[in-house]
């Protein structure tokens, strides 16, 4: 039986024989320069996104399933004031409902019972609006 010739300690599969460590080091910057005839990177270092994908400035935070605009207000934190400070109207106010705020504000918030039921539906209900017509995020 022959015997195989001695081969340097390397790790399997890393690197080329005989090449040194760190024969290569990496660009300075961290960046590779483009391919040759490749097109360099646009200015900024970001692409602009693809036609029709640009985002809508009446839905900042997408839409729902039935295409209505989201809010940037949360029914939950909505529901919450609602619930913990309604006899002020807190929550409508969040919300941009002034009116009814102002009617819960000056009657305690219906002597409180109002105000419960109106911080349950605004946690439960999938339909709430702000002032501007959007659907409440959950």
């Amino acid at each position: 039986m022959s015997e195989q010739p001695q081969q340097p300690h390397q790790a399997p599969g890393y690197g080329y024989p005989n090449q040194p460590p760190g024969a290569y080091p990496p660009p300075p910057g961290g960046a590779y320069p483009p391919p040759p005839g490749a097109y360099p990177p646009p200015p900024g270092g970001a692409y602009p996104p693809p036609p029709g994908m640009m985002a809508d400035p009446n839905a900042p935070y997408g839409y729902d399933p039935y295409g209505r605009p989201y809010s940037d207000k949360s029914k939950i934190v909505a529901g919450v004031l609602q619930l913990t400070l309604g006899t002020l109207g807190i929550g409508r106010f969040y919300i941009g409902h002034v009116g009814i705020g102002l009617a819960q504000l000056f009657t305690c918030g219906g002597f409180g019972i109002w105000s419960l039921v109106d911080g349950i539906l605004l946690l439960t209900g999938n339909d709430t609006t702000d002032s501007q017509g959007r659907i409440l995020r959950g």
